[in-house]
């Protein structure tokens, strides 16, 4: 069953999401209708469905240091 509900938003914030809409060509209530959906559903053991898209694309080796390497990448970008 539909229902109208009356929002508040700022204009600035509608015009890109009528812009967002179009370009998607997805109507507005679609688009609120679907987040509201998804923020009011239960959690799915910590994962999202666009992360479940990519999980084992890439494979990392058993002794993959992250922190390390987060701290290279950000020696590199500092010494640009």
């Amino acid at each position: 069953m539909q229902t109208k509900l009356t929002l508040s938003i700022d204009k600035v914030t509608i015009e890109k999401a009528k812009a967002y809409a179009k370009a998607t060509q997805r109507s507005l209530s679609e688009i609120v209708e679907s987040y509201l959906d998804k923020i009011t559903s239960p959690a799915k053991e910590d994962t999202d469905d666009e992360l479940e898209e990519i999980v084992g694309v890439i494979t990392v080796p058993k002794d993959f240091d992250e922190k390390s390497a987060i701290r290279e990448i950000l020696h590199d970008r500092q010494m640009k």
